[in-house]
């Protein structure tokens, strides 16, 4: 798939101005979403790659996947302006919904849809999952090994309870010396 870039900083806000006002619960899927099919600034894979870089630095991960975005086709100013576009608008309104909010939180039909939002969240997220997944047929470490490594992080954190933190250390370190192995 060809890539396009951004064609200004304006862009650059605007589009992740968008984006984090899509992510509800959850930007993951809205980001990929967005970034890939829509816009077609990165391919599955530099999406998956990127993502990645994302989930381990410190802080959200959308805010970091904007910082490296933005920096990657306007450098530092890039960067700045796409954590401006994903915190702006959001800002704005979580601030005008916690007068709200505080009104009816303990209303049984806001904390029902709530925790109905919750399973789609979730959905969502199995579904950009699965999705992504289609990158495993380029990745050195081939398919099974790729889907043995998805299912033994699943099992550790879903069943045994592993904390997330660990199963990044773990997982995280150990698909990275595999894959660095297979790599010429």
């Amino acid at each position: 798939m060809d890539t396009q870039r951004p064609q200004s900083l304006q862009e650059i806000f605007w589009r992740f101005s968008w984006l984090a006002l899509q992510g509800f619960g959850g930007v993951f899927p809205v980001a990929q979403r967005e970034l890939v099919e829509k816009h077609r600034w990165l391919t599955k894979q530099e999406f998956v790659e990127d993502w990645a870089v994302a989930q381990v630095m410190p802080g959200p991960n959308v805010v970091n996947l904007g910082l490296i975005i933005g920096n990657r086709y306007f450098g530092l100013k890039g960067g700045v302006v796409a954590l401006l576009g994903l915190i702006t608008f959001p800002l704005m309104l979580v601030i005008t919904l916690i007068f709200f909010y505080s009104n009816v939180s303990d209303n049984p039909y806001v904390i029902g849809a709530l925790k109905g939002m919750a399973a789609v969240a979730a959905g969502l997220i199995a579904g950009t999952s699965l999705n992504l997944a289609s990158t495993f047929k380029t990745h050195p470490l081939k398919r099974p090994l790729c889907w043995l490594i998805v299912g033994l992080c699943f099992v550790a954190v879903a069943y045994f309870k592993l904390s997330l933190v660990y199963a990044l250390l773990i997982f995280g370190t150990s698909s990275m010396f595999l894959t660095y192995r297979k790599l010429p």
